[in-house]
């Protein structure tokens, strides 16, 4: 199978909103076939939907198992979904700051876990994205910056696991101009002037990374805005 989005069936984690509908619309424009997998349905797009909650890993293998069951072919996977609990450690609680690396990192895991079987059978692809937090670490963000770091490494380490079978991606996004930041106090959002990046910007990064041609991969990728404070 030639490694062109078009006409593939590929799973979207988080992709109800922000960058993952984002991602979603790109990948339909372009022909493909999106699986959302979200804890509440997409409001600006239409296709199928799963409701899942990443943070119970279990029922992230069974939902795609569901999706192979109604399917029967998954073509690519891309690990969108990211929530974040910012504050100092000993002031968050504990179940927060656990279920943002439960949805980040553990989900990003199990998804891939029972997808990998069919997508070494098609030669499909995966990209995760991470977080400039994932490389540079910020006072309270214990729990983003563990999980982002942690999806760093794993995507590394899956890349090495799986080359020349699985082709994998790591997208580093900066801060972009989505609902992500809404209902955060002065001090953990970006100031009115910040020049965030356009989601459907960074979503062409990820079709990009899916359509590179037989014999070429993107190992790694990062895409900010030009004034983005967490990278380099």
């Amino acid at each position: 199978m030639e490694p062109d989005p078009h006409q593939w069936n590929v799973i979207v984690t988080g992709g109800s909103s922000g960058l993952g509908a984002a991602i979603v619309t790109a990948l339909e424009a372009e022909g493909a076939h999106a699986i959302i997998f979200d804890r509440r349905p997409p409001d600006a797009v239409d296709c199928p939907y799963v409701e899942v909650d990443l943070a119970r890993t279990i029922d992230a293998e069974n939902a795609v198992r569901q999706v192979l069951d109604d399917l029967g072919s998954i073509d690519a996977v891309v690990t969108c979904a990211g929530i974040d609990a910012p504050g100092p450690l000993e002031a968050t609680p504990r179940n927060d700051w656990e279920r943002v690396i439960a949805v980040n990192l553990l989900g990003t895991a199990a998804v891939l876990r029972a997808a990998i079987p069919c997508l070494r059978e098609r030669s499909g692809r995966v990209v995760t994205v991470a977080s400039t937090l994932g490389h540079h670490a910020v006072s309270d963000g214990t729990a983003y910056c563990a999980s982002k770091f942690g999806v760093v490494g794993f995507t590394r380490a899956l890349m090495a696991e799986l080359r020349d079978d699985i082709g994998v991606t790591l997208i580093t996004p900066g801060g972009m101009s989505t609902h992500f930041f809404d209902g955060r106090s002065e001090q953990y959002a970006p100031p009115p002037d910040a020049r965030l990046a356009d989601p459907a910007d960074v979503a062409q990064a990820v079709v990009f990374a899916l359509s590179r041609p037989a014999g070429v991969e993107v190992k790694e990728l990062v895409i900010t805005g030009p004034a983005e404070g967490t990278w380099p």
